[in-house]
């Protein structure tokens, strides 16, 4: 099997001149099994640390997960990380081990790890070394946990979140007992920082058995976003929807592009409802203002998650946005264009078809409608409309030349691009020097 490039293939070699045993193990294998790259290699070796150093003490070595027993060896300008084999005893804080001891057996190392999709070695002298079966897990397409699944989640309650993202970036089954234990020990990841929950989470919302993966496990996710519990079983009783809020949000994340920011936009979109549900006169329901309120709500679990800024940002506004429509009118693109963002305004309209795909079906025939706003919007684009002031032909200077100042030459600026995008001016400096100036005394 070609694992490797030839700098990790020099490292397990040089071990073995030196007597030692070394493999490639966890992701790199499965990822080669399932004849994918992988960007992360791993070896694992019976040479101590000590041994390690000596080993490769021509080259620079960075000892930072020395304690753990994993040396980083430079290997022309590559990081490659080499750890001694070794069992982890004790799990007192429910995520690091107590203590770490070295062994010199591959098979004690390899009981450890989390899943038997991970739990497999490999060298080109020895072959597999797969004592958990996970090559045949690969192949069945299944997540189970080495050993005991409520014990290795104990140790370990990202492991909980570990196995979602697994099955759905991958696309494989969670097998039945670790399932089982996923639900039991879901209150563990109260103890799990929000930086781990987020990075977790942000992979396996993009992964493509999402919608199986939401379902399913909602109740394990409404741990750390308490707001989602609400979903579950929560009926919206209006005829525009054929599924319960659950069902309808994991339509959506299921149908916009795995982008984070969108597959949280996603995520998040309704997580207002639950609190905003009116009934009008013939028990129809409805949910006014859910959209801004869902907005704020957002906010708040996004800030918890301790989400980067950037996607804090975009989810907040697209749940904003989410229910405004949009008309097929080049002067409302136009507008939108500017209060939304070129980036963000193609993101609002495939969540806003996404939102459409989880409707009743007879509001399928508005999918079309998403389509031609893209078209229209790239041709506004193409044909470099102004739709900024940055494209507009007058500056603050002009507009000081006729008198206003201050914050009037703010207004005065706006008002004139609101022309333009209307229709009402054209954008040429004298054109737009004379209408600030005909309503001067407005500004």
């Amino acid at each position: 099997m070609n694992l490797l490039d030839g700098n990790a293939d020099y490292v397990i070699n040089k071990l073995y001149e030196h007597g030692f045993e070394a493999y490639f193990v966890g992701g790199c294998v499965r990822d080669a099994l399932m004849n994918k790259s992988s960007a992360d290699i791993d070896i694992t070796t019976n040479a101590l640390p000590s041994e390690i150093k000596t080993v490769f003490s021509e080259h620079k070595l960075i000892e930072t997960g020395i304690r753990h027993g994993t040396v980083t060896v430079i290997v022309n300008g590559e990081p490659i990380e080499i750890t001694t084999y070794r069992i982890d005893r004790g799990y007192s804080d429910g995520r690091h081990p107590d203590e770490v001891m070295f062994t010199r057996d591959i098979v004690s190392d390899l009981s450890r790890r989390d899943f038997t999709v991970n739990s497999i070695a490999y060298n080109s002298t020895n072959g597999f070394i797969d004592p958990f079966c996970g090559s045949a897990d690969i192949e069945n397409r299944i997540i189970r946990c080495v050993g005991v699944p409520k014990k290795r989640f104990e140790e370990d309650a990202l492991r909980i979140l570990r196995a979602l993202r697994f099955a759905g970036v991958l696309g494989f089954e969670i097998e039945k007992e670790t399932s089982k234990a996923i639900h039991e020990c879901k209150h563990l990841l109260k103890n799990v920082s929000a930086e781990r929950i987020y990075s977790e989470l942000s992979k396996t919302l993009c992964g493509k058995n999402i919608r199986k993966i939401l379902i399913e496990y909602a109740d394990v996710l409404a741990v750390p976003i308490p707001e989602m519990g609400r979903m579950i079983g929560f009926e919206q009783k209006n005829y525009h929807h054929k599924f319960d809020l659950l069902n309808h949000t994991a339509e959506v994340v299921a149908n916009v592009p795995p982008e984070k920011h969108l597959r949280f936009a996603a995520l998040l979109h309704d997580i207002a409802k639950p609190i905003c549900q009116s009934f009008d006169n013939e028990n129809v329901a409805h949910y006014y203002k859910h959209p801004s309120i869902g907005a704020d709500i957002a906010e708040e679990i996004m800030e918890r998650l301790k989400a980067d800024s950037s996607t804090r940002e975009k989810v907040v506004k697209l749940i904003k946005w989410h229910d405004t429509p949009i008309e097929e009118n080049d002067r409302i693109i136009k507008r939108k264009l500017r209060s939304v963002g070129e980036n963000l305004l193609f993101d609002l309209y495939e969540l806003q078809r996404a939102d459409t795909l989880g409707l009743a079906d007879e509001y399928h025939s508005r999918l079309p409608h998403f389509e031609r706003l893209k078209e229209m919007t790239v041709e506004i684009l193409k044909q470099e409309q102004c739709i900024s002031l940055g494209n507009l032909n007058v500056n603050g200077n002009d507009i000081a030349s006729v008198g206003l100042y201050g914050r009037q030459i703010g207004n005065a600026l706006n008002f004139a691009l609101e022309s333009v995008i209307d229709g009402v001016a054209e954008n040429e400096k004298e054109t737009l020097i004379r209408l600030i100036t005909e309503n001067a005394d407005s500004f």
